[in-house]
């Protein structure tokens, strides 16, 4: 009976000839002859998604499933596996058709029915509800995406799309996917290092919400393009030629800023237009981990570095995985300029972050590699999920969306243990974060810290490239003043956790004190053992 309605739905169906299949088919490098299960595949998906929309239109009056092909697309120049692009094309089907779990699985896998649900259920997510079941909707998100990383992926190529068309949406409507889209999908592509995600969705989002001020940008951007173009090719002109010198293999360019991010800055700085400088960064990529040092040396030979401008993103990368070396010097005219220095690899793991970890049609042993590099990239979140489910358990709304932000929106440092090892944090971070971030047993006898062989207080700011020292005593315990202090959701985690432990054994021992104090007053000692025999005597299960 599936079949047939399967049959009935693919009969007569050729939306496989589109330019969008083709296309998918070309960025994912599928041979006619090699790979004809993949193409036959993705043939079906795009022939029962159709028939299954088909009908439906979209607030543009387009068919629907122009949207479904457009995340397909989206998926296949993320270079992303044929099952997350074929769930991409049948990501509503779910919801919006009459097309079932069973049905998805019988004709594709039970991997892509997996993911399909998934992002099914992250569509049932409204972000405008009260507080308490919106931090229930977060919790199922995020425990969605941590069973398969895949989904929130999908669902980046699915909110993206829906911001590129969001002008045909009420204002109202327009307002709160823009604000959803801020307040969560924004810094989570921060946090995955899908930087070409993020930057889109921002300048949508800063467009949407403050129109008359992205209009402006606009065009003062638009108006300075041929002076900053100028500035650029006399700037990168002297370092092709040195690279070229060198023989060197590299390409050298310069980027514009997006909106957004001049739009913060200038709000940051308290400058005008006029006065922000970097506008644009210069980016040079080359072959091999090798030439970004020799470069870095080329650039600082020929212009001033800034002080206390430089990155080693190499060296130390950030826990997206994103890998570069950043240097600020001084231009002509005395301007700075951002120079970011990586080598192709580390140019694509920038751009789609932790997309760029599913490289089509790999060995096994490599994916295998894969996964336990996409796995250690998303510890942070895996760790987030235990907090958040900590908090959940108190029915704190407020505490549980307070301690989300502050891990998807954090800024990074990095500092060592005494043995070298590295340890990324919140920016702002105390000793005591630090403690917890190593073992949850060393934050809690935490007593006193060394920075770089110096005594601090607890509650010192760590800054990036500090060795931390912490000291323990097993006589130490949390108490809540360290909640003041402490940066990092984990360590608020801990200390809220042990707080609460502590004064529920507190409050038992004086009970306990008051009750025996109180029965021997009236010289009824004896009832304490009946209450320990048989507890349900007072209403208790213990």
């Amino acid at each position: 009976m599936v079949i047939d309605r399967i049959r009935n739905l693919i009969k007569g169906v050729s939306t496989s000839e589109s330019n969008e299949y083709s296309q998918i088919i070309t960025n994912l490098s599928l041979d006619i002859e090699n790979d004809k299960n993949d193409i036959e595949l993705i043939k079906k998906a795009f022939d029962i998604g159709y028939a299954a929309h088909k009908g439906q239109l979209r607030k543009s009056g387009e068919e629907y499933f122009n949207h479904c092909t457009l995340v397909g697309l989206e998926l296949s120049k993320w270079n992303m596996d044929r099952d997350v692009v074929i769930s991409g094309l049948l990501h509503d089907t779910l919801e919006d058709t009459n097309l079932t779990r069973e049905d998805i699985q019988l004709h594709f896998s039970e991997d892509i029915s997996n993911l399909v649900e998934g992002v099914s259920k992250l569509s049932d997510i409204k972000f405008n509800s009260r507080k308490q079941k919106q931090a229930e909707n977060f919790m199922k998100m995020f425990l969605s995406i941590a069973k398969d990383i895949r989904v929130i992926i999908i669902k980046f190529a699915d909110r993206l799309h829906n911001l590129r068309t969001i002008n045909h949406l009420s204002l109202i409507k327009q307002r709160r996917v823009a604000e959803e889209s801020r307040d969560i999908f924004v810094p989570l592509a921060h946090r995955l290092g899908m930087n070409n995600v993020k930057t889109e969705m921002e300048d949508i989002i800063l467009r949407t919400l403050e129109p008359q001020i992205f209009s402006k940008l606009k065009k003062k951007i638009k108006d300075s393009k041929k002076k900053r173009e100028k500035y650029i090719s006399e700037f990168i002109s002297p370092l092709k030629e040195e690279l070229s010198n060198l023989e060197i293999e590299a390409n050298v360019f310069g980027r514009a800023k997006n909106y957004s991010s001049i739009h913060y800055k200038m709000i940051n700085r308290k400058k005008e237009f006029d006065e922000i400088f970097d506008l644009f960064a210069i980016r040079i990529v080359v072959d091999r981990v090798e030439d970004c040092y020799a470069a870095l040396g080329i650039v600082h030979h020929i212009y001033t570095p800034v002080q206390d401008n430089f990155k080693d993103y190499i060296a130390t990368p950030k826990g997206n995985g994103y890998q570069s070396i950043h240097t600020t010097v001084i231009g002509s005219l005395g301007k700075m300029v951002e120079v970011q220095i990586r080598t192709q690899p580390m140019d694509r793991t920038a751009e789609v972050g932790i997309a760029a970890h599913w490289t089509y049609k790999e060995h096994k042993s490599a994916l295998q590699d894969k996964e336990t590099d996409i796995n250690r990239h998303i510890k942070w979140l895996r760790e987030l999920i235990e907090n958040l489910q900590n908090e959940s358990e108190n029915k704190n709304p407020k505490e549980f969306l307070k301690l989300l932000k502050i891990d998807l929106f954090q800024d990074e440092i990095f500092v060592f243990t005494p043995e070298g090892d590295l340890v990324q944090l919140k920016s702002g971070s105390t000793p005591v974060d630090f403690a917890f971030e190593v073992h949850s047993q060393v934050g809690l006898h935490c007593i006193g810290a060394k920075i770089n062989s110096k005594i601090v207080p607890l509650n010192a700011t760590l800054k990036s490239s500090d060795y931390v020292e912490i000291l323990t005593s097993k006589k130490q315990t949390p108490n809540y003043a360290w909640l003041k202090f402490v940066k990092t959701a984990k360590a608020k985690s801990h200390i809220k956790r042990w707080v609460k432990k502590d004064e529920n054994e507190k409050s038992v021992k004086l009970g306990k004190e008051v009750l025996e104090k109180t029965l021997r007053r009236l010289k009824q000692i004896s009832v304490i053992n009946d209450i320990k025999k048989t507890p349900s005597l007072m209403g208790f299960n213990s």
